[in-house]
């Protein structure tokens, strides 16, 4: 739903454990060993060793989870480093909504260990990590969709329709249903346009109220009273999280009707676009 992009390829097991350092250097030992000695036993033995490690080794239940374990955390860094390049193309104003939810999740954290006399923050606090990035994501997925909604000119569309309806009182037989048939798309344009405009606002609102959680969440553990972080129980983040999924549906349930204006863009001509005389500034 954003720009971020990650391979989700198949592991192919052999060629993991084919690639492993210490593979690599047992091959490179027998070589130089067969070289040395100018025999040709130890290529022979490397060969029926390497046989046997490549059967072995990569059905091996502990040695997959290993190398699952190695590609989830490089696909955590290839998302952490595109997340970040997509946070760089953002408006200045966008971009500071980000850092500052940013600067908010390290405040949390920082204030709960602070607070609660812990060394190490458990998985229930830890999950605000994940869920920064998906409001990166989220927020990614609302400016495209503003920019487009920018595009469009509906008082443009509304004028058009106000003149071809006049047309229709004075049209003869043959021109009739051609200046309906246009009527019709325009209409299509303009419900299309409200639908969209108000997934947009309905967007807008659970954004921010992602980021007053946060904020939220911080007041609360300021003021937690437990030492040993059992406070953290009490923190909602479900609901936090629930804001999350719930502006993830209104994207996924408005795609359709940005896919239609998007074809109904590209068969007639876009007007200039003339913004609207007030816009919510936070978000703009």
């Amino acid at each position: 739903m954003s720009g971020l992009t990650v391979s989700t390829s198949r592991i192919n097991y052999i060629k993991e454990a084919a690639g492993e350092p210490y593979n690599i250097w047992t091959m490179v030992l027998l070589l130089s060993a067969a070289a040395y000695t100018q025999d040709w036993t130890p290529l022979l033995a490397g060969a029926v060793l390497e046989a046997a490690y490549l059967t072995v080794v990569p059905a091996m239940t502990i040695y997959r989870r290993l190398v699952e374990r190695r590609a989830a955390r490089q696909r955590q860094m290839l998302r952490r480093r595109q997340r970040e390049e997509l946070i760089r193309t953002f408006e200045p104003r966008d971009r500071e909504m980000v850092e500052y939810l940013r600067f908010q999740k390290n405040k949390i954290y920082e204030n709960y260990l602070k607070f609660t006399k812990l060394e190490k923050l458990p998985e229930s606090i830890q999950c605000l990590d994940t869920m920064w990035e998906q409001f990166v994501d989220l927020l990614d997925v609302y400016r495209r969709r503003k920019t487009h909604l920018r595009s469009v000119n509906r008082a443009a569309i509304q004028n058009q329709i106000t003149q071809i309806e006049r047309q229709l009182a004075t049209s003869d037989a043959a021109t009739r249903p051609l200046l309906e048939h246009n009527l019709d798309v325009l209409r299509r344009r303009l419900k299309t346009f409200d639908e969209i405009e108000r997934s947009v606002r309905r967007v807008e609102a659970q954004l921010q109220a992602i980021e007053n959680r946060f904020s939220l969440i911080n007041d609360h553990i300021v003021t937690m009273t437990a030492l040993d972080g059992t406070g953290a129980a009490d923190l909602d983040f479900d609901e936090l999280l629930a804001n999350i999924e719930i502006t993830k549906q209104i994207l996924e349930e408005s795609a359709p009707a940005l896919s239609g204006l998007n074809l109904v863009e590209s068969a007639n001509c876009p007007e200039s676009f003339q913004p609207p005389p007030s816009r919510r500034e936070q978000y703009e």
